[in-house]
C-alpha cells in the first residue's frame, strides 16, 4: 500500500491541516524560506531515517521535544521522520533495541540522520560512557561517520555542557570537538529549543539541504542575533532601570536583570523569540532569572551565575549617553572666560544698534519727532 503522504497521516491522528501548516510555516520563515516550504514538506512522502544516541546527558534535551502541544512537535516531527533508534522512547531493549541499531544502520547506509544528545567522554579511551560494551567514542565514529547528516542536540551534545565544567573528570567534550569527518549542525541550549531541531529536520527533508551555520557550527536563523537585541526587558536597559539584587524593587518590577548577572549580551540564541512548552513567557528571563549563556561554549557552566559580562555587540541605544548623567561643576577660569565672552557679544551688540540709529537721522530715514 502508498505510504500515504504526511498530512494525511497527521490528519488521521486528530491533528488539523491548520495547525500543521502553521508550525511549518513558523519554522520555515525562521530559516528565512518562501512560505511554499510548509506546503512542500507537507506533500512530501520521504521519511528519512533518524538514529538518535545518548551518552553524558540528562534527557533534557528529548523531554523538551515532547512537551509542546499546540500542536504537538514531537508528533510533526516522529511522523516526519523515521525514528528507527531512541533508548528512551524504546519500548524494546537489551539485544532487541541493539539489532535495530544495526538494522538501520545497514539499510539506511549514508542517508540517515545522527541526532547526538549529551557530551562524550575522551579520557581514558572513553570507558566512562558505554553502551552494549562500545564507548561513545566509538558509536560516535561508528554511527556518524556513516550518517547523511549529524546533529548536536543541546549544549552537552554541542560544546559539553555541564559534563564539562571545570575539573572534567571524564575529558567531556561537544559532538564538534571530537568527530571532524563532516560538519555538524549544533543546536546548543540546556535544554536545546525544539522548533530549532523542527527548522532543521524540515529543511533537510523537503530540500536535502542544511541551513546556513555561523563559526561555530549553529543555525543562523536560530543563533544570529543575541539575546540582548530581542529581550522584552530591554527597554528597561536603554533607560538605565536595573535589579540590583533579587526581590528588590526593580526585580519586582521587571527591570533589567544585567547587574545581576545576565548573560544575555553575549548569548547567542532565539529564548526571547520562541518560548519553551507553549507558555508565554516559559524561559529564564521570562521568570525573573538572569541568562545562564547556556548556548555559549565560553560562558555556559565556565563562569559563575551572577557575574556580569561585558556587551559583546554594543548596539543602538547600546552607544548612547545614559539618560541620567553627573553633572560636574565649571572652573573658575571656564567662568571667567564664559563671561568674557558674553560680556563682549553684549557690548558688540549695544555698538552695532547706537552706529545703526546714528546713521538713520542721517540720512533722514529715522522717525520723525511728530511720531
Amino acid at each position: 500500500m502508498p505510504q500515504r503522504k504526511l498530512i494525511e497521516r497527521l490528519e488521521a491522528k486528530g491533528l488539523s491541516r491548520r495547525d500543521f501548516m502553521r508550525t511549518a510555516t513558523m519554522a520555515g520563515a525562521a530559516l528565512g524560506l518562501a512560505p511554499t516550504f510548509a506546503a512542500e514538506a507537507a506533500q512530501a512522502k520521504r521519511k528519512p531515517s533518524v538514529i538518535w544516541l545518548h551518552f553524558q546527558e540528562c534527557t533534557g534535551c528529548t523531554e523538551t521535544l515532547l512537551r509542546p502541544a499546540h500542536p504537538d512537535v514531537a508528533e510533526v516531527i516522529l511522523e516526519t521522520i523515521s525514528l528507527d533508534y531512541h533508548e528512551t522512547l524504546f519500548a524494546a531493549a537489551g539485544h532487541q533495541i541493539e539489532a535495530a541499531l544495526k538494522t538501520a544502520m545497514k539499510e539506511n547506509a549514508g542517508k540517515y540522520i545522527c541526532v547526538v544528545e549529551g557530551a562524550i567522554p575522551a579520557k581514558d579511551n572513553g570507558i566512562y560512557c558505554k553502551i552494549a560494551g562500545k564507548t561513545a567514542l566509538q558509536l560516535l565514529d561508528e554511527v556518524a561517520g556513516n550518517a547523511a547528516a549529524v546533529i548536536a542536540l543541546g549544549s552537552c551534545a554541542s560544546f559539553g555542557g555541564v559534563a564539562a565544567a571545570e575539573p572534567n573528570p571524564t575529558g567531556a567534550a561537544g559532538v564538534p570537538q571530537l568527530f571532524s569527518k563532516k560538519p555538524v549542525v549544533s543546536l546548543p541550549g540546556c535544554p536545546a529549543n525544539p522548533y530549532n531541531l523542527l527548522g532543521v529536520v524540515l529543511q533537510f527533508v523537503t530540500y536535502g539541504t542544511l541551513p546556513r551555520l555561523d563559526g561555530l557550527g549553529r543555525p543562523i536563523f536560530a543563533y544570529g542575533r543575541t539575546i540582548h537585541e530581542d529581550c522584552p526587558r530591554r527597554p528597561h536597559f536603554d533607560a538605565g532601570r536595573f535589579a540590583e539584587a533579587f526581590g528588590d524593587e526593580g526585580h519586582r518590577q521587571g527591570f533589567c536583570l544585567y547587574k545581576i548577572g545576565c548573560k544575555g549580551p553575549v548569548t547567542h540564541a532565539n529564548c526571547s523569540l520562541k518560548y519553551f512548552c507553549e507558555v508565554d513567557g516559559a524561559w529564564p528571563i521570562g521568570i525573573g532569572h538572569p541568562c545562564a549563556g547556556c548556548t555559549e561554549k565560553e560562558f555556559a557552566f565556565r563562569r559563575p551565575m551572577f557575574e556580569t559580562v561585558p556587551i559583546e555587540r554594543p548596539t543602538p541605544p547600546d552607544t548612547y549617553p545614559p539618560i541620567v548623567t553627573e553633572h560636574g561643576h565649571p572652573s573658575p577660569i571656564a567662568i571667567g572666560f564664559g563671561g568674557a565672552v558674553v560680556g563682549a557679544a553684549i557690548g558688540a551688540g549695544v555698538m552695532t544698534a547706537k552706529k545703526l540709529s546714528a546713521e538713520a537721522k542721517k540720512d533722514g530715514s529715522g522717525p520723525s519727532k511728530e511720531a
